[in-house]
């Protein structure tokens, strides 16, 4: 029997294994590339051609779209970076602190307050919409980035206190053991020594984070009127009803801007996101 046509066989259904994924990615990744397209064709022209080439570059929509609200489109990257920079500082605070109590403390309920913690990861958003709206409008916060921000700080993110347990209890006691012979208390073990052994877990903590809070539409759509404040995503939905025309064109040109900060923190840190989540699921 001739030995090449195994190889033969082998080398086709590589091939046809490979034109399939090709092509499922071409289908995932158009609308995308037609987003990018669209922002650089003339108005009345997006929609009569959905190739991918335009036929006459319009750069303008970048120009025109960056002035065309109230503010300049630098005023809600401001705020998108601000709001999704402080969300950083606090899941990485209130959700590592947590996490640290959960894996390494013993106090009375600890099995009971882990359970109803994670049990909050089954609960839908909408579920808690109207009563923290409530609550908010009563502590004056509405119209105000504190609704945004302030929570972060109070570890709500059950995703990431469980992520952050799964990876301390993977580091050994016998470091905390030996730490509180050298007097050490549980906040100089916690700052010390598990924030420093922990840079995965907390960079993929932070990436997550932040592209989640860049991304939102629905709480800042919620708490934020004054357009001074809005943020990335509000100020897009602007394009469409501010004065009952939509402007497709600068709509598709500040879309593709408004990609390119995720698509940086994703391209710099895609290894650390990786590593992190793996190591977390691979604990114990």
């Amino acid at each position: 029997m001739n030995a090449a046509a195994p190889r033969a066989n082998g080398t086709r259904r590589q091939f046809v294994r490979h034109a399939i994924l090709i092509a499922a990615a071409l289908v995932m990744i158009y609308p995308l590339l037609w987003l990018i397209s669209s922002s650089l064709k003339p108005e009345n022209l997006i929609f009569h051609n959905l190739g991918l080439i335009p036929e006459k570059l319009q750069l303008d929509n970048y120009a025109q779209g960056w002035t065309a609200l109230r503010f300049s489109f630098g005023r809600f990257f401001l705020n998108s970076f601000f709001v999704a920079g402080m969300a950083v500082v606090g899941n990485l605070l209130s959700c590592s602190l947590a996490a640290f109590a959960f894996a390494r403390l013993n106090f009375r309920l600890k099995k009971l307050w882990f359970v109803l913690m994670l049990g909050t990861l089954m609960l839908p958003y909408h579920v808690t919409l109207v009563p923290q709206y409530i609550l908010f409008l009563h502590l004056g916060w509405v119209n105000s980035f504190l609704p945004l921000i302030v929570p972060k700080f109070l570890a709500i993110d059950a995703f990431f206190i469980f992520l952050m347990v799964q990876f301390f209890r993977g580091i050994p006691r016998e470091i905390d053991e030996a730490a509180i012979m050298d007097g050490c208390g549980p906040w100089r073990i916690y700052w010390r020594i598990m924030l420093p052994l922990s840079t995965p877990v907390l960079a993929t903590a932070a990436i997550f984070s932040f592209i989640w809070t860049y991304d939102d539409f629905l709480g800042p759509l919620i708490y934020l009127n004054d357009m001074r404040d809005y943020t990335v995503p509000l100020a897009l939905r602007a394009f469409v009803d501010a004065t009952g025309e939509s402007r497709f064109g600068q709509l598709f040109a500040m879309s593709t801007l408004s990609l390119i900060p995720v698509f940086i923190v994703f391209l710099a840190f895609q290894r650390l996101i990786i590593r992190g989540v793996a190591l977390g699921a691979l604990k114990r």
